[in-house]
């Protein structure tokens, strides 16, 4: 009969636990400097609790602005990522903004630093930074992966080349 009560109250203190954290809204805020560079990233207040906010702010955003003299806050979205929302969601700033990532005013997005000189935003996906040359495709094998990495200086020497093979340890 104990076991009994022990496993029904754990499965009371389970459900519990998941409908309590249903209930919990959170949102995430980036603070950037005055060259628009991502210098903090928080997590806060859910943007729709608005019952809580203390009085005299229109948004949480403007109310954690506050708390840190001479930059900027702008909620971010955890699930947005290349433009896309990772939940099927509605993408929100592009992607979810990290220390080192660039505001884009203009275009109210988040980008994440450029990893080459030669590197451009993507055609077909404006959020994303491409390499100016395709990722190699020589899969024939399926037990021999070649793994590649950039090589910005051999780009610049040959514009035929930037992709170079990287010996993987071990293998």
């Amino acid at each position: 009969m104990a076991q009994k009560r022990s496993q029904h109250s754990q499965l009371e203190l389970i459900q519990f636990r998941l409908v309590n954290l249903e209930e919990i809204y959170m949102a995430h805020y980036a603070f950037i400097n005055t060259d628009n560079i991502v210098v903090e990233v928080i997590t806060g207040k859910d943007e729709t609790d608005t019952e809580t906010l203390p009085e005299g702010f229109d948004s949480w955003e403007q109310y954690y602005e506050t708390k840190r003299d001479g930059l900027i806050c702008k909620r971010t979205s955890y699930n947005t990522q290349n433009g896309e929302h990772l939940l099927d969601g509605t993408p929100f700033r592009a992607n979810y903004a990290g220390i080192g990532y660039t505001y884009e005013e203009e275009d109210d997005i988040f980008l994440p630093p450029k990893p080459y000189p030669s590197w451009q935003l993507y055609a077909d996906n404006p959020y994303v930074w491409a390499a100016p040359l395709p990722y190699p495709n020589d899969f024939t094998d399926p037990d021999d992966i070649s793994i590649y990495g950039w090589d910005e200086e051999a780009y610049q020497a040959d514009n035929t080349t930037g992709w170079v093979l990287v010996e993987v340890e071990g293998e």
